[in-house]
């Protein structure tokens, strides 16, 4: 906890400002650990234990977490303490299954109507810079944020609703395996090509192609997402392995 000191200092100066700012300080501290790996997938986040720590109340505490579970960071279940985001190597392979019939549905029917893809080629090019500049974090920001425009087309808000519900704690679990693994953008490689395709089959139109192209993507990402997340690239090495999205 080399971070607290600094992190009551912050906390006691936003008190000042009004609850708000104190709550999105902790969410702060708290995803910082998370991410770094000091709070590692399936920890426990005991409310008392951390608001004693940050010389916070309780509730502030509680706050915190309420936005990391918004995040897909942490699960809350009642009555019990929340955990941080973990899932199994089968968890992954299931969510890639769903993926592909909920993103290839999504592909088909925002093709079919002729949805605009501007927003989702800007996240392609996002991506692309991000990799470049080997900055992983908003690589993976950006990375969510065309899976979620991709549904998000399709028009359809019930599939939306559940493609928030599975892409959030899925690709905040990536972020926690790729940072603790210090890779960078390495896993993407070669793979940003392929959100460039689905792109343009929906742009064309290519309803019936770009669902099919989605579920084949997915289930090759399954084979290998879970380990490629954790690969840790020796020193010299370029690191150009294949991108899990």
């Amino acid at each position: 906890m080399k971070q607290t000191a600094r992190t009551k200092r912050v906390v006691k100066t936003m008190a000042a400002h009004g609850e708000p700012l104190v709550k999105h300080a902790l969410a702060e501290q708290l995803r910082a650990e998370i991410v770094s790996g000091a709070l590692e997938p399936g920890a426990r986040i005991v409310e008392g234990t951390w608001g004693r720590k940050f010389g916070v109340a309780q509730g502030s505490i509680r706050e915190a977490i309420n936005i990391l579970a918004q995040e897909g960071l942490v699960a809350k279940a009642s009555g019990r303490s929340a955990r941080v985001v973990s899932l199994s190597e089968d968890d992954v392979l299931r969510l890639y299954e769903l993926r592909g019939a909920l993103e290839g549905l999504a592909g088909r029917l925002a093709a079919e109507r002729s949805a605009d893809t501007t927003a989702l080629q800007e996240a392609v090019n996002t991506m692309r810079r991000s990799a470049k500049a080997h900055q992983a974090t908003e690589l993976l920001d950006a990375d969510l944020s065309f899976h979620l425009e991709l549904c998000r087309l399709s028009g359809n808000e019930y599939l939306l609703e559940h493609a928030r519900r599975i892409l959030l704690p899925f690709f905040a679990f990536v972020r926690i395996r790729v940072v603790a693994s210090g890779q960078g953008t390495s896993p993407w490689g070669r793979e940003l090509d392929v959100h460039q395709r689905i792109h343009d089959l929906v742009h064309e139109g290519e309803g019936r192609v770009a669902e099919q192209y989605i579920q084949q993507v997915m289930s090759r990402f399954a084979a290998t997402a879970y380990g490629a997340w954790e690969k840790k690239i020796a020193p010299g090495k370029s690191g150009k392995g294949k991108g899990k999205s």
